[in-house]
């Protein structure tokens, strides 16, 4: 394989690959039980854990889509996907991390209901919890930030001559977070999964249409050779 080929494809992997690993381990993340000591403090700290590089990569995959491309719709999707991975980092680590180590330090104990005030107290905070009973404010902010970094790339790739189908997939990819209101199955798996589909499906167009092109122009060139 060439040079040129091998970075191709290293830029394939590097857009499509964080996405579509995010989106895998998302089917893993645990709902949160009604009693937060009945969690599965082991595989919940795993996806987190993992989750703190891949949420931002995931949001320069997105960013990445719109490379090259100047005006309005480019930049609000570099911002809001900014604010997207700044937002969500930030309540992955609190809601996730923090609590998952508060609830793994409390089973080690004989009196594990005493970390339940600490422990609630960062759950249920209004900023950076997790409570399904009230939605955190960084949640909120990184869901509505990846629906519009999403549907600002579904239209820089429209305008830039792409077909429909990524154009779709990236509008489902925005919608998916807020629909389903967690980044646990479904609303994770959807929405990233469109992402990676999606830069696949770019790629593959990227690849193909200068091909298309060039065969499209020397069809006139072949007719004038067989006069």
């Amino acid at each position: 394989m060439t040079h040129p080929s091998w970075r191709r494809l290293l830029a394939e992997v590097l857009v499509v690959g964080p996405p579509m690993a995010l989106a895998v381990l998302e089917i893993f993340h645990p709902h949160p039980p009604h009693d937060l000591f009945q969690l599965n403090v082991h595989t919940w700290l795993v996806v987190h854990y993992l989750q703190l590089p891949l949420v931002p990569l995931a949001a320069l995959s997105a960013v990445t889509l719109v490379r090259g491309t100047s005006g309005f719709v480019a930049r609000l999707c570099r911002v809001a996907m900014f604010v997207f991975a700044v937002s969500y980092t930030a309540f992955d680590t609190a809601a996730g991390i923090v609590i998952g180590v508060l609830l793994q330090a409390a089973h080690t104990t004989d009196t594990p209901e005493v970390w339940r005030g600490p422990m609630m107290a960062i759950w249920e905070h209004p900023i950076l919890g997790g409570s399904r009973n009230m939605a955190p404010l960084l949640a909120v902010v990184g869901a509505l930030a990846w629906l519009v970094g999403s549907g600002a790339a579904a239209v820089a790739v429209r305008r830039a001559g792409n077909s429909w189908a990524p154009v779709v997939l990236l509008i489902v990819s925005g919608l998916g977070l807020t629909v389903f209101r967690t980044h646990a199955w479904p609303g994770g798996p959807v929405s990233f999964g469109a992402l990676g589909v999606a830069a696949a499906w770019l790629q593959w167009e990227n690849v193909s249409q200068p091909k298309r092109r060039v065969d499209d122009a020397a069809e006139p060139l072949n007719g004038l050779e067989s006069q």
